[in-house]
């Protein structure tokens, strides 16, 4: 019955005479009877091949595939098909993150172009190997942030940051005794006067700000930067990575590090993931970035050649001492990304980003044209806004799905969040807009 178990019951016994439990039911002394299954588990028969098969495909065709115009962090773009042609390739998706690094010259190649492209994408002066997501590359931050100030304990976070991203950030700095301090906002965008007035107070080491924001809002960042360095705090700037393309970039921004999540960059939504996290630097932090950090070097017969660099092995081995217990990385995603900008080009990325940006606009237009909606925030967007609803939100978005739309987040009872990506047409931006004219 158990022919897959290595163990015999003389090697269970040992274990269980070692940690001084009785038999294999005491293991679970503590879990209360009323909540523990006794009966037999409703399992099938066994199935061929072709059962199974045709049993997956009944249950894939209960889906219902929508149009998507939600986002708030996660976007439906494009992917080119060669992509994932490329990544499914065997040697690249059986494979795992190297440690004997120098056998694995062809995975440490890939990640040093993402490290290249992520750098310039910023306007950094490196990047690590990837992250896991965009969320815990921005708690990653805040940690750099503790870790290079000497005496400062306090790290600000804009208002305008993603919930979700906060709730992270909130996770480990409990964790690693970091006190996290809003911003306020006003009209949507950071309070930099009341930014400057916490900074003159003292004892800051960093500030979190998102481009463009959680609301859609692109934010003016001017003088942000010196305020934070005039008071020894770095500042960090959280963005959608293909964002980047258009806008004025973080490093331009005067960011000591840029962070986000790199799904934009033709990651499939896949209900939630896997996606990937990029954070790049200054090079005056670049020793205590986490991660991984591929360089490129020479061999001993003067051929080019790649390893890991830059890092301690406590990052890796002893955790206790590390600067940040994350120590592998989403490599596999991280050569989606890579791919998927080499395929698009510089020009095609920003052709995406532009198509994006001019189908929110117009569908904005449009929603605020029936009389049923207005923007939230009169503010400058890229591809997502804000709008609120004179009707009932939740019938709205009903009706959106029963016609084939995910019509966006809901953000309270009357605001709706909705973004648009170059995938989205003309045809199905106006169907949307008809849609919401119907009682």
């Amino acid at each position: 019955m158990y022919k897959y178990f290595p163990h015999t019951p003389d090697d269970i016994q040992a274990m269980l005479d070692k940690i001084g439990v009785k038999d294999l039911e005491g293991l679970f002394a503590e879990i209360p009877e009323s909540i523990r299954f006794r009966g037999e588990y409703d399992l099938p028969t066994a199935q061929s091949e072709l059962e199974v098969r045709k049993a997956f495909e009944q249950l894939c065709a209960t889906n219902q595939p929508l149009t998507v115009f939600a986002g708030a962090g996660v976007y439906d773009h494009y992917t080119p098909s060669v992509v994932p042609h490329i990544v499914g390739r065997s040697e690249f998706l059986t494979s795992y993150t190297p440690y004997q690094a120098e056998i694995s010259q062809g995975t440490l190649h890939y990640i040093f172009e993402y490290q290249s492209m992520m750098a310039e994408l910023t306007g950094m002066d490196l990047s690590n190997a990837c992250m896991y997501d965009g969320s815990t590359a921005t708690a990653e931050a805040m940690l750099m942030a503790f870790n290079n100030a000497k005496k400062a304990n306090t790290v600000l976070v804009s208002e305008t940051l993603d919930p979700k991203v906060l709730s992270v950030v909130r996770t480990y700095a409990h964790f690693h005794g970091v006190e996290i301090e809003m911003i306020s906002a006003s009209e949507g965008v950071t309070d930099k006067d009341a930014m400057e007035r916490r900074l003159t107070q003292g004892g800051v080491a960093g500030v979190v700000v998102q481009q463009p924001n959680y609301f859609g809002i692109v934010e003016d960042y001017t003088g942000f930067a010196d305020a934070c360095h005039n008071s020894k705090a770095l500042f960090i700037m959280n963005s959608v990575a293909a964002d980047l393309a258009l806008l004025r970039t973080p490093g331009e921004w005067g960011a000591d590090i840029a962070v986000g999540d790199g799904q934009s960059l033709g990651l499939p939504m896949s209900f939630g993931g896997p996606y990937v996290g990029y954070l790049c630097c200054t090079e005056k932090l670049m020793r205590k970035m986490p991660g991984r950090i591929v360089g490129m070097t020479r061999d001993s017969k003067g051929q080019r050649a790649f390893a890991l660099t830059l890092q301690a092995r406590e990052q890796h081995i002893r955790r206790q001492k590390a600067t940040s217990n994350i120590c592998s990385n989403e490599s596999l995603m991280a050569l989606f990304a890579t791919v998927y900008m080499a395929v698009m080009g510089k020009e095609g990325i920003k052709e995406a980003a532009l198509r994006s940006y001019q189908g929110a606009h117009y569908l904005c237009d449009q929603l605020v044209a029936t009389g049923h909606f207005r923007l939230t925030y009169d503010k400058e967007f890229f591809n997502e806004f804000c709008v609120d609803y004179d009707g009932d939100l939740d019938n709205l978005l009903k009706r959106l799905a029963n016609n084939g739309i995910l019509g966006g987040v809901k953000i309270d009872e009357k605001t709706l969040m909705v973004a648009v990506t170059e995938k989205r047409t003309i045809e199905e931006m106006n169907q949307f807009v008809e849609l919401t004219k119907e009682e």
